[in-house]
C-alpha cells in the first residue's frame, strides 16, 4: 500500500511538469477559460487512452459504481509508467510534436514499460531453484 500511494504521489507531482509544458506551449492568451480547461482534459485524456486505452469519460461511464476515476484504479506498475509518461509529453510538447504523434509514442512507450516491470516483477517471485 506504501508503495502504490508512493508511485500515486509521484504521477501527481509529474502532472505538474507536464502541465506546465501545456501553459507555456499549447495555452495561448485568447483562450476563455473554458477552451483552457479542455486542452488540460485533453492531454490529461492523451495519456488516459496512450495507458489505458479509454478516456476518463469513457471510464466513469463504464464504471458508474466506482468513486473516483481511472488513474485511482490503477495498479503500481500503471502509475509508474504514467509518471514517466507525463515527463515524456512535456518534452514532447515543447518539442512542438503533434498530438498525433505525442499519441503514437507514449502508447508506444506504455506498452514497452509495462512489459518490462511485468517481466522484472515475474522474475522476482520465480522461485529459486537448488544448485
Amino acid at each position: 500500500m506504501i508503495a502504490w500511494s508512493a508511485k500515486r504521489e509521484l504521477a501527481k507531482i509529474n502532472y505538474h511538469i507536464q502541465t506546465s509544458a501545456i501553459a507555456q506551449n499549447l495555452i495561448v492568451p485568447t483562450l476563455t477559460a473554458s477552451q483552457k480547461s479542455f486542452v488540460y482534459a485533453d492531454e490529461a485524456d492523451l495519456l488516459n487512452v496512450s495507458l489505458f486505452g479509454i478516456t476518463a469519460s469513457e471510464w466513469r461511464k463504464a464504471n458508474k459504481d466506482k468513486d473516483g476515476n481511472i488513474r485511482d484504479y490503477a495498479s503500481i506498475h500503471q502509475l509508474l509508467v504514467l509518471a514517466n509518461m507525463e515527463s515524456y509529453n512535456a518534452i514532447m510538447i515543447k518539442d512542438k510534436l503533434s498530438q498525433p504523434e505525442r499519441l503514437d509514442k507514449l502508447n508506444e512507450m506504455a506498452r514497452q514499460q509495462l512489459q518490462v516491470l511485468s517481466q522484472v516483477e515475474n522474475r522476482l517471485y520465480l522461485p529459486k531453484k537448488d544448485d
